[in-house]
């Protein structure tokens, strides 16, 4: 009886192994579908009224800003945007947009932006000394105050290091602010064990203004 109930037990962990690798294995064929930018484009007509038809968002000072999606990796757009629909980022204007695209169009339209080339940013306009103070967060960061650079985990010229860091060089000055403040503020958290919350609460209002600014300024070549 001993040995006919460990059989059970057996048979019963690993029909439920089984399962969770069931499971596991479609959740992972959902993240990996292919994209086709043909279909993206299509898709991505839900976008373009704030993303704008060549993917370069729009920076509205003291508004909100809508970031650029032109050049950026698809893998993070395709994260943020299943981020946004299953409540893990919150944004009151894209959730319902987020909605729309299934998890194939999410794909079609990442690979879609991805594809656009790199525009200008715009924000960048602002005095010298905060320009200089903005470059010295960017690429060296601020020891003293244990702000590490942006360039440690978002690449060396700022430019995006994968699906986790997006590149943020040449992107608009007031959409990195109000992400840098919505980490400050615990009202984002989707990043890796919450690196950029933690950096950005040991930043000052010049110095989120300052880094934002100099960032915008960047020139990015597209590939």
């Amino acid at each position: 009886m001993s040995y006919q109930r460990s059989m059970g037990t057996s048979k019963r962990i690993t029909g439920g192994l089984g399962l969770l690798l069931g499971i596991g294995l479609a959740a992972g064929q959902a993240v990996a579908l292919e994209g086709d930018a043909e279909r993206g484009q299509a898709a991505a007509g839900v976008c373009m009224a704030c993303h704008q038809a060549d993917g370069s968002g729009m920076n509205v000072p003291g508004g909100e800003s809508w970031p650029r999606l032109a050049g950026m990796n698809a893998d993070y757009i395709a994260k943020q945007l299943h981020d946004f629909k299953e409540g893990r980022r919150q944004n009151a204007s894209m959730l319902p947009f987020a909605n729309m695209l299934d998890d194939q169009q999410i794909a079609d339209v990442a690979v879609y932006y991805s594809q656009m080339p790199v525009t200008e940013a715009q924000g960048g306009d602002v005095e010298d000394d905060l320009l200089a103070r903005g470059e010295q967060l960017a690429l060296r960061g601020d020891w003293d105050n244990y702000i590490v650079s942006c360039k440690s985990c978002h690449g060396p010229r700022n430019e995006g290091a994968g699906s986790d860091f997006p590149g943020i060089a040449s992107q608009h000055a007031g959409y990195i602010e109000s992400q840098l403040r919505a980490w400050q503020a615990d009202e984002r958290g989707n990043d890796p064990q919450n690196l950029m919350g933690a950096v950005a609460k040991r930043m000052s209002d010049e110095d989120i203004r300052a880094v934002s600014a100099w960032l915008a300024s960047q020139s990015v070549a597209s590939e």
